[in-house]
């Protein structure tokens, strides 16, 4: 899907153009989705579970989180940045899916924030990661509209800034405050290393 995506676009791409470029039947596509959309949607939550993985290879579990930041923000705006077609369409794409696509980019938010979370040990809450993924996102779609996304690495200085910014505030007494009813603080972990 992502390459019949990535020629022509979400919305002019058809079944037969993905069953195409994945050399694979209609009746094969169809024992794995129910339509386009949930292609997508896998798609999305593929490649971005790749992205988190990205990331977590950056880390040394061994090293302070502080002193890593720059490069886990690397390794993740230039793995975005050598995927600029993949990178334009699951980014735009995704928001007009309706309610199905927000709950895929809920999901993926939540999985980035947590890996913040345990990643920093617990000194950035849970709402303050969501709210540096959010930001991240949103400078990841200026990117795509102003065709810079190979230019995201440039993007670290000012993100790692705003990652410490985020440590250095203090949580309270509630680390699950301000977060959604029904929603908990992940469990304190520490991120897979290499």
């Amino acid at each position: 899907m992502a390459r019949a995506m990535a020629a022509q676009g979400y919305a002019d791409t058809t079944i037969a153009d993905i069953v195409r470029e994945a050399a694979v039947s209609r009746r094969t596509f169809y024992e794995h989705f129910e339509t386009k959309a949930d292609c997508l949607i896998a798609l999305y939550e593929a490649a971005s579970a790749g992205a988190l993985k990205v990331l977590q290879g950056s880390l040394d579990p061994v090293q302070d989180w502080r002193v890593q930041v720059e490069r886990a923000l690397a390794a993740y705006y230039t793995h975005l940045a050598t995927h600029p077609a993949l990178v334009r369409t699951l980014f735009v794409e995704i928001g007009g899916l309706g309610l199905p696509g927000l709950a895929a980019r809920r999901r993926v938010v939540q999985a980035m924030a947590d890996f913040i979370v345990c990643a920093s040990e617990g000194a950035i809450a849970p709402v303050a990661a969501v709210t540096i993924v959010g930001g991240i996102h949103e400078l990841v779609l200026m990117a795509v509209e102003q065709g810079r996304i190979g230019q995201l690495p440039d993007l670290v200085p000012a993100t790692a800034a705003l990652v410490r910014a985020m440590a250095a505030m203090p949580q309270g007494g509630d680390a699950n405050a301000g977060l959604p009813r029904g929603r908990s603080a992940p469990p304190d972990a520490r991120p897979r290393g290499r």
